[in-house]
């Protein structure tokens, strides 16, 4: 009688490979212009992914029995969860508060340990407009670090699940400085980085620097890169990110910075087991667009060393 193949493992052993609603045009719990969320579960499932973030709250099945049974039926599951709430406006804190508690419930019962919380953006995502000013005031920054901290711990002694701060462009995390001061006033016990490869570009930053120097914070990763050409145009236009991806800032490997290949290096020197998400921004984007992009970044990752499936191990 045959035994069972040994379970795939990543060949670069402590990472272990995923992808997201976000690469299927998805932002938005419901939307006119995104694809059902089973067409996303489908051509996931087809494009060879086993693991998913679960995306925005709402866009794929709440009741956790149900949700399951969809993961179930095609193999799929969850690496973590995502959600967004502001730590610098102390009067939106319960409202903020209670929809972390959904996701990070829901995050829990899919068996999956990490909540990625991303900061609201200060520019609406379809206008463009501003909403809030670019940076925060002394008096905001002062409470940051604790505020996440009291979420992250929180968070891991109610739900099991750990805090990774997600940097996003026009929010106020997007800047290497940014991002290096949050995690210098921050416990690493409670909070952590959601290293995301093509947000810190967006925003300025070096990648590789953050992961050498910051490497024992990085808790989790989305990989995604952007193209340079674009980036000059957002400084020179004052572009809103929404903007920027529908002019194509978001590529697919191998082009685009930073370099998947060197960024995955990095990663595999470090001591902890680490989700590697796939992300390309697409919103909007026809039907058909996603799944050639999913089949091509996974084939171009496996390249890079990254193709199995190996759930990580948890130590933060």
């Amino acid at each position: 009688m045959a035994t069972a193949p040994p379970p795939l493992r990543t060949t670069a052993g402590n990472l272990c490979l995923g992808s997201a609603p976000d690469s299927w045009g998805v932002w938005f719990p419901e939307d006119e212009q995104q694809v059902p969320y089973t067409r996303f579960l489908d051509e996931l499932a087809r494009a060879g992914y086993e693991w998913l973030e679960l995306g925005p709250y709402g866009y794929l099945p709440t009741d956790p029995q149900r949700l399951k049974a969809e993961l179930d039926a095609r193999g799929l599951k969850v690496s973590g969860g995502t959600a967004f709430g502001a730590l610098h406006r102390p009067g939106a804190w319960d409202e903020m508060l209670a929809h972390v508690r959904r996701v990070a419930a829901l995050t829990a019962a899919a068996g999956a340990h990490h909540l990625v919380f991303i900061p609201p953006m200060y520019r609406d995502e379809k206008t463009g407009a501003f909403t809030e000013p670019p940076e925060l005031t002394p008096e905001q920054w002062a409470g940051f670090g604790r505020a996440a901290d009291w979420l992250g711990r929180l968070l891991r002694e109610e739900y099991d699940v750990r805090l990774v701060v997600h940097p996003h462009a026009d929010s106020h995390i997007q800047t290497q400085a940014e991002i290096e001061r949050l995690l210098n006033e921050s416990d690493s016990r409670y909070t952590n980085l959601c290293l995301d490869t093509g947000h810190v570009a967006y925003g300025g930053g070096d990648n590789l620097d953050l992961i050498r120097r910051f490497g024992d914070r990085v808790g989790y990763v989305h990989i995604k890169q952007m193209d340079p050409e674009i980036l000059a145009q957002v400084a020179a236009e004052d572009l809103s990110f929404g903007e920027a991806v529908q002019r194509g800032v978001c590529v697919s490997p191998p082009a685009g910075i930073p370099k998947p290949a060197d960024v995955l290096h990095e990663l595999a020197r470090l001591e902890a087991e680490l989700f590697v998400i796939v992300e390309q921004d697409l919103y909007p984007c026809a039907p058909e667009v996603p799944l050639p992009i999913a089949v091509s970044t996974r084939e171009h990752l496996a390249g890079c060393g990254l193709s199995g499936t190996r759930r990580p191990n948890f130590d933060r």
